[in-house]
């Protein structure tokens, strides 16, 4: 969807991080909109500028929410000292799975990336539910202007940003929408995972509807619908969900 001329851009162009957005301007179903400027989601943090550290100090930002496993996060460690980093490690899986399946004699095709990217999803429910469940306990604390992130800032952040969307009322389509503004703003790293197939990296360096699609599947399932997910899985009684809407929404 598009913003009002007089609204801040949604996308910050740094030359050290790409696809850092701004969660900000999106309507809820009261008729509230999403404060701007309080909810970042980027790709990690390691190889800021100068330039982008002063960008994202003007913005105020003073936390990061790190979803990296243990591994990723040593190889790049936050380039602002300033920022008080929490890690809530999600260890990656997609591409040992795909490595799995070549050390299996199969040979790899595009249907074999999206279902491991979809397996992933799914396991940021039935595996990982509690570090995003920590994430919320944050975020109703006082530690905005806050980024989100993890090494692309796509999938697990992705995934984090849909449920913070519909836990402040956004619908449904308009989350999708920004999900998928990855696919304009996320600049895929050409060294990374170099021994699989190009077709496979680029649906690895990508995002599809079916991927956040899994996940939601997998709420439905454990769960039985998002509104218990965020109660039970998620800690988002009737005053959390009040409370994370009076700090985080206007209108």
């Amino acid at each position: 969807m598009s913003e009002s001329p007089a609204s801040p851009d949604r996308h910050l162009n740094l030359s050290g991080a790409s696809n850092f957005r701004d969660l900000g301007g999106y309507p809820t179903s009261d008729g509230r909109t999403v404060r701007w400027r309080q909810i970042f989601r980027s790709n990690h943090l390691g190889h800021l500028t100068d330039n982008d550290v002063a960008v994202l100090r003007e913005l105020g930002v003073r936390s990061a929410f790190d979803f990296r496993g243990t591994e990723e996060r040593t190889a790049a460690l936050c380039g602002m000292p300033d920022i008080t980093v929490h890690s809530l490690p999600v260890e990656p899986t997609v591409v040992a799975a795909l490595r799995a399946i070549v050390a299996a004699g199969t040979p790899l095709s595009t249907d074999h990336a999206v279902e491991v990217m979809r397996d992933s999803y799914r396991s940021y429910v039935q595996k990982n539910t509690r570090h995003f469940r920590s994430l919320f306990a944050h975020l109703l604390e006082d530690r905005a202007p806050l980024v989100i992130h993890c090494t692309a800032g796509k999938d697990r952040t992705g995934f984090a940003c849909a449920l913070i969307l519909h836990a402040l009322g956004v619908s449904e389509d308009i989350i999708s929408e920004d999900y998928l503004l990855t696919n304009r703003f996320y600049r895929r790293d050409p060294n990374h995972s170099t021994d699989l197939p190009d077709d496979i990296r680029q649906v690895l360096g990508s995002v599809q509807a079916s991927f956040l699609a899994a996940a939601f599947e997998a709420i439905d399932a454990d769960y039985g619908d998002l509104k218990t997910y965020l109660r039970d899985g998620l800690g988002l009684g009737k005053a959390e969900r009040a409370h994370l809407e009076a700090r985080y929404l206007q209108g």
